[in-house]
């Protein structure tokens, strides 16, 4: 009885410190943290093929701050960033602020602040301040955005829009 027990009780621990010693999983929180932590470090990077890996293949669907009003589709919003870049050949910069996600199950939705610094080949600047909400799904285990919507608001007696926008 005494060897059985000890055998138990060395199994028990040899469970707990594996257990112990293993990273626990990320939520699914987390995941999206990450997700919208390397699009920036993607975006500051211009690697257009990381920046569209944060994005689902099928069934993507952008409202962008710049025209055409929409872009429907992976391809389609490649494009959006290659132009971006090209007009922008210089160095790029941005940083999220008050990123909030909310999941439910397989789909969550999120919104953040974007402070965005892009640099042509002159050494020009653009500065732009824009809001973001993107809507996430999770395929085989991994979050993508679906839907995007970025936009900057709108000072309605002059019609010009407030790059710079804060609270």
């Amino acid at each position: 009885m005494r060897f059985s027990t000890f055998a138990l009780a060395a199994l028990a621990a040899a469970s707990l410190a594996g257990s112990a010693s293993a990273a626990p999983a990320k939520s699914d929180h987390d995941q999206i943290v990450a997700l919208e932590n390397g699009f920036t470090a993607a975006f500051n990077a211009k690697d257009i093929g990381k920046i569209m890996s944060c994005y689902a293949k099928q069934g993507l669907f952008v409202f962008d701050v710049t025209p055409p009003r929409q872009y429907v589709g992976w391809e389609a919003y490649r494009k959006d960033w290659q132009g971006l870049f090209k007009q922008f050949s210089g160095p790029a910069k941005m940083a999220i602020s008050d990123l909030h996600v909310d999941v439910v199950g397989p789909v969550a939705w999120g919104h953040s602040i974007q402070d965005v610094t892009l640099s042509d080949a002159k050494g020009g600047k653009n500065h732009i301040v824009v809001r973001v909400t993107d809507v996430y799904r999770k395929f085989g285990g991994q979050w993508r955005i679906v839907q995007e919507h970025v936009s900057v608001p709108v000072d309605l007696d002059t019609g010009k829009a407030d790059t710079l926008s804060k609270p």
